[in-house]
């Protein structure tokens, strides 16, 4: 549920012109559905080869350093607290420039389903048959083409925006960094909150996840047992945040979550899914929000219980 990007383990991926340091954040903080990955790409290499994903939403995160992306047909540069939306079928990449580049990768775990036949060594996939299991590591095929063209770099386009140009909610101390920047399926949000200031109130997703980092400060994150917990013996948690924990709260866990800015203040991104299907609770307020029908009302005598509901 909680990691420090300081103690989870890194590897390098490395293969011709594709180089860099990869650090799974999503795994090791416990998610389910999404994930995290921390990305240092070398100085001159490429992160990943030019591909494009069919069902799921990427959004990236650039912590420091310089460099391009390249976004099907053009290219442009990337900075510092740019959040970049590659929507499903976007082909893309990213090279660093001098200094390196540093990026935070959100992105889904959707399900496909493929037919393995494992004797024959081939699936079904995308309406024909495919190999599985031989040839080479795709990296190498790609290093084997050699980079990519880049060609002349253009204006950035409307699916990269930086957190200094967008103007925010409460002050400017919330941000919808990925809705600006056109994303469908998922959300990264931009928070920065003063001593003592509190985020979103205490509430849990019966369908969405999510994951926040802590870019700057420190503070606590605290997790608020439903009533039906609290019966059994479980009190109020604070867990002490600071710049580089990665907290994650999966779907329906029953336990709603806060956080809490201590001194100077907090500054953190929070990412999440958008399910149609999601209800979300608030642990203080008793309310209740349904998020594909736009509605929210306060349950006055919500009544919890194990099991089963008996019939009238």
């Amino acid at each position: 549920m909680i990691c420090h990007w300081d103690d989870v383990e890194s590897g390098r991926a490395e293969a011709g012109h594709l180089a860099g340091e990869w650090t799974d954040l999503g795994s090791a903080a416990g998610t389910k559905t999404v994930g995290l990955k921390r990305i240092r790409i070398d100085p001159g290499k490429w992160s990943t080869p030019f591909h494009r994903q069919t069902a799921e939403e990427e959004i990236f995160y650039v912590l420091s350093g310089s460099g391009i992306c390249l976004l099907e047909g053009s290219a442009f540069e990337v900075r510092p607290g740019d959040c970049i939306v590659h929507r499903v079928r976007e082909a893309h990449t990213l090279r660093a420039g001098a200094d390196g580049l540093d990026v935070l990768a959100f992105g889904m775990r959707g399900r496909t389903e493929a037919a393995h036949l494992p004797r024959a060594g081939v699936s079904w996939l995308g309406g024909s048959w495919v190999e599985v299991g031989m040839g080479d590591h795709p990296w190498e095929r790609e290093s084997a083409a050699g980079e990519p063209d880049v060609p002349d770099l253009g204006e950035r386009p409307g699916s990269v925006v930086n957190v200094d140009e967008v103007e925010g909610g409460y002050g400017g101390r919330w941000k919808l960094l990925a809705r600006q920047a056109g994303s469908e399926l998922t959300g990264l949000n931009w928070g920065s909150l003063e001593d003592g200031d509190e985020g979103a109130p205490p509430h849990v997703h019966s369908a969405d996840e999510e994951i926040f980092v802590v870019l700057e400060g420190e503070g606590v994150f605290e997790l608020w047992p439903s009533p039906q917990l609290a019966r059994g013996g479980r009190e109020l948690e604070e867990l002490p945040i600071r710049a580089g924990h990665v907290l994650s709260r999966p779907a329906s866990t029953g336990i709603a979550h806060g956080i809490r800015a201590g001194a100077p203040g907090l500054t953190y991104l929070a990412y999440g899914t958008r399910n149609p299907n999601d209800v979300c609770f608030y642990a203080r307020s008793n309310k209740i929000y349904f998020r594909g029908l736009g509605l929210i009302g306060r349950l006055e005598d919500l009544d919890y219980f194990d099991g089963e509901p008996e019939r009238e």
